[in-house]
This record gives structure tokens, sequence and C-alpha cells, in this order.
């Protein structure tokens, strides 16, 4: 019994640091959630906040999903753990460029903006996002490559060509399947469910953005 609440105890505090960068976006979802995005500090806010949380919730829900009763003993093992922290930065690197692509065909249907206005105002605010991010310990060796190519895919789209549909979250379903720390016959098995778990979750945020972005303002404010 001791060793069980010493691991539950254990699975707890490693399950709050995963999860702490969205305390601020579970503890107050519904202001968050109804705030106009109507400047560039809103759109960023919109980006970080919505990525983190489609990266953590689906990572660790197929986690929970694929490992059942047995989920809370695999953050007793230290190379699980390191496995985790490295898909999570790569899941959220994909679920980034996924939404700001989407973010940005929204602005350029909703403004007057060229293309390349849109596309500089996406650059700038992906690159301050990556920039604070920085190269975090626990990424592994491929973060800054899959970031750069990130930065790569907004500098190279066509933005009146985005479509509100979604053809833009190609990246996110990809990368969990890539990176879960799952074993490959079972990835294999989950792969059209988890694709499509992914793409179903973000149905909740694009509706959130469509009625709330102001991109004539966004676009304004970025001057």
């Amino acid at each position: 019994m001791h060793n069980e609440t010493t691991r539950a105890g254990r699975f707890a505090i490693r399950v709050f640091n995963l999860w702490g960068a969205l305390r601020d976006y579970f503890g107050s979802r519904n202001r968050r959630r109804n705030e106009p995005v109507s400047d560039r500090a809103g759109l960023r806010r919109f980006l970080e906040t919505r990525a983190s949380y489609m990266a953590q919730t689906s990572l660790y829900g197929y986690l929970r999903t694929r490992a059942g009763m047995i989920y809370p003993q695999l953050f007793d093992d230290d190379v699980f753990v390191h496995s985790i922290n490295i898909a999570k930065w790569h899941v959220w690197l994909a679920c980034l460029s996924d939404l700001s692509i989407y973010a940005g065909g929204l602005l350029a249907q909703r403004s007057r903006a060229s293309s390349p206005e849109v596309g500089e105002l996406m650059k700038e605010l992906v690159a301050a996002i990556l920039h604070d991010t920085g190269n975090p310990a626990d990424a592994g060796g491929d973060f800054s490559a899959h970031a750069a190519r990130v930065q790569a895919r907004l500098a190279g789209c066509d933005w009146d060509g985005v479509g509100d549909d979604e053809t833009p979250f190609s990246e996110s379903p990809a990368a969990l399947v890539r990176w879960a720390p799952v074993v490959d016959n079972l990835k294999e098995l989950d792969e059209a469910i988890v694709r499509n778990s992914v793409r179903f979750r973000w149905q909740e945020i694009r509706r959130d953005l469509r009625r709330h972005l102001d991109a004539e303002a966004v676009l304004r404010s970025a001057g």
C-alpha cells in the first residue's frame, strides 16, 4: 500500500509539472474563450494557448487510452518520461504550425490585407513565440530543426489559398502518430483513429477563432 501511495504521489507531481503551462488556460477557460481576438497580442495568445492545449490533451489522451489502468505506472519510468517530454514539444510545434496557417488564412479572407502583409504578421508572431520558448532542455536534439520547418512552412504559404476547413491541419495528426511513445505496431493499428481524433479536436478551436477574430483590427494593430 505504501508503494502504491508513493507511486500515485509521484505520478501526480509529474502530471502537475507537465500541465503547469496550461493552468491559466484551464483556470479561466470560459473567459479566454470569450475574449475577442482583436490585436496582435490577442492573436499571439490564442496561438500559444490553443496550440499547447491541443498538443497536451491529444498526446496525454492518446497515451491514457492506449495504456489503460497502467497509465500512472508509466510515469515511474524515467525513459518514458523523457520520451513523452520530447513528444510533447514536437506535437506542440506541429499544432502551432497548423493553427498559425489556419489563422493566417482567416486573416487573408476577412481583411483587405495583401497575402505578403498577412505572411509577415504570421511569421513575426510565430517567431516571437519560438524565441520566447527557446530550445527547451527536455525537447531533444531535433527541436530546433523542427522549429525551422515551422517557419519555412509559414514563409512558403499562399495565404490566399488557405481554406476555412481541415486542410491546414496536416502536421499535428502526423506528429502525434510519429512522436507518441507507443510501440510501432500499436501505432500502426491506431493511426487512422488517432489522426481523426486530432482533426476532430481542432473543430472547437476553429469555431472559437471564427467567432472572435476581428481580422481588420488585428492587421491595424500590427502597424
